[in-house]
């Protein structure tokens, strides 16, 4: 891969980190503290459901960390050995990690009676986006997950191949 490429998307990681960092630090408690100005009866609600948001970013900036050191491997012609596996378990876990939080949410939204400020669009919305989370958490837990093991069959036979060689 060519180290222009690998450059730009550590930039991308970077930044993704860091807006994480911003909203886990700024914009979600500031969204939960006006949600609560804004239609007191959802206070029990803000500070669990702002912990799970803030959880639920930091699973993806370790995600991004685990491919950041994904990318140095590949730099360093390195991506066929055993600690690429232990990078891409990160990535796995911390994705399965999120969407349980996500299942967790999509659960009580659906169960839990929660008051809405209008006609209850509120609570559906945010219903639909915790479902559309968990639904694209898993099939992303599932890709990583078969990538996995082509990287298992790849470095079987970048072995044999060097065996060979």
């Amino acid at each position: 891969m060519h180290r222009l490429f690998i450059a730009l998307l550590r930039a991308g990681i970077a930044a993704a980190v860091l807006v994480g960092l911003f909203g886990q630090f700024v914009v979600i408690p500031t969204t939960a503290a006006d949600e609560v100005d804004r239609f007191p009866p959802y206070a029990p609600f803000a500070v669990p459901y702002a912990t799970v948001a803030i959880v639920g970013v930091a699973c993806v900036q370790v995600a991004l960390v685990a491919m950041w050191m994904l990318l140095s491997m590949v730099r360093r012609g390195a991506i066929f050995t055993p600690l690429a596996f232990r990078w891409v378990d990160l990535i796995i876990g911390s994705s399965v990690v999120a969407t349980l939080l996500a299942t967790g949410v999509t659960t009580h939204l659906a169960l839990a009676d929660i008051p809405s400020p209008d006609d209850g669009m509120e609570v559906i919305s945010a219903l639909a986006a915790a479902t559309a989370g968990a639904g694209v958490g898993a099939a992303f837990a599932m890709l990583v997950v078969i990538m996995r093991s082509l990287l298992r069959k790849a470095t079987e036979l970048q072995a044999e191949m060097a065996e060979v060689v």
